[in-house]
């Protein structure tokens, strides 16, 4: 690829009302959170999450392969009783599936600590379908936990797993759906990436089409952003056929496309200054993890933030504020 397509790969530019409405703090919350609070392992004992459930949702933004490398839950390897299952049997390949067997419909959490000492926190679907987490912290001791809601911030332990993990390779948790980056082998997002990434071997030429196609075809939807609710999660596919979204649909949409087609991505939650955010990184054969930066300018690497550049203005000033990675600050990897 022509390192120099930058200049008119990007069309980064965003009002100034697009990066407030990119959400704050005070905004509902996303379904996972990440912290430093251990999760609770005897069953039936009560843990307030309190601190776990305030954040914004974020608003603002290898070789192919020839199959979708789909979650399976092969009941090989799991923590079970009569309330729900933890199936670590494919924690190798980056992922634990979790399903609620109780039925009814109580509000759930699942935590997942890592071995860096910190939790991230998912809501959990209680309809007896298994829900897919990734292992984001790498090789290490992990501990899953199920906890149902008993009044306000308290929860109670239903079921809790310690989990080895060993990675078949770092890029693991970050080429397979997950319940944040959801699709499947039919999905529309896959085959719009197969038909984009026709012909095309090199992961930035792949990210290249994929971005340019994202910007071009996706608005952002700012009726969205006022009316979104804690515990929304992005539908690849909807955002694909609308043509619209919140910065969370933006950074899945991309991270769906592109693992479909054997890019590693990391999709990114964090801060874009005091927004809540959400971008992506890639890995590039020649680069290896491009970390907060993305495409090439004919100097420089620069971070790849699809919403902001989705105005297609060419702001100068919006595009010195994407270039500058002092401004956003990582905090959840997924």
């Amino acid at each position: 690829m022509n390192k120099r397509f930058l200049s008119s790969f990007l069309a980064m530019v965003m009002a100034a009302g697009l990066m407030a409405g990119c959400g704050s703090q005070s905004a509902a919350e996303p379904a996972p959170e990440r912290q430093e609070t251990a999760a609770a392992q005897t069953v039936g004992e009560t843990v307030d999450l309190g601190g776990l459930l305030d954040e914004a949702v974020p608003l603002a933004a290898g070789p192919a392969l020839s199959t979708v490398l789909e979650p399976v839950a092969s009941g090989v390897a799991v923590q079970k009783n009569a309330s729900a299952v933890i199936d670590y049997s494919n924690a190798v390949d980056g992922y634990v599936m979790v399903q609620w067997l109780a039925g009814g419909t109580p509000k759930l959490k699942v935590l997942v600590k890592g071995p860096s000492g910190t939790t991230y926190q998912y809501n959990l679907r209680t309809d007896g379908q298994f829900d897919t987490f990734p292992l984001s912290d790498g090789n290490g001791a992990y501990t899953v936990g199920v906890y149902q809601n008993t009044s306000g911030t308290q929860y109670a332990t239903v079921l809790t797993a310690s989990v080895p993990v060993k990675l078949a390779d770092e890029f693991a948790p970050f080429i397979r759906p997950n319940q944040y980056v959801t699709y499947s082998a039919d999905s529309a997002a896959v085959a719009k990436a197969a038909e984009l990434c026709q012909g095309t071997a090199d992961n930035l030429e792949k990210v290249e089409k994929v971005y340019q196609y994202v910007v071009k075809n996706t608005t952002y939807d700012k009726q969205k952003a006022q009316t979104v609710t804690s515990g929304y999660l992005p539908n690849v596919d909807d955002t694909l056929k609308s043509g619209k979204g919140i910065c969370f649909d933006y950074a899945a949409l991309m991270a769906a496309m592109l693992r479909s087609q054997g890019v590693p991505v990391k999709l990114v939650v964090g801060y874009a200054d005091n927004a809540y955010h959400a971008w992506i990184s890639v890995y590039s054969e020649k680069e290896g993890w491009i970390e907060g930066k993305i495409y090439f300018d004919g100097a420089q690497w620069k971070l790849m933030d699809p919403t902001f550049a989705s105005g297609g203005k060419q702001s100068d000033a919006v595009m010195e504020y994407i270039g500058n990675g002092s401004h956003y600050t990582a905090k959840y990897l997924y």
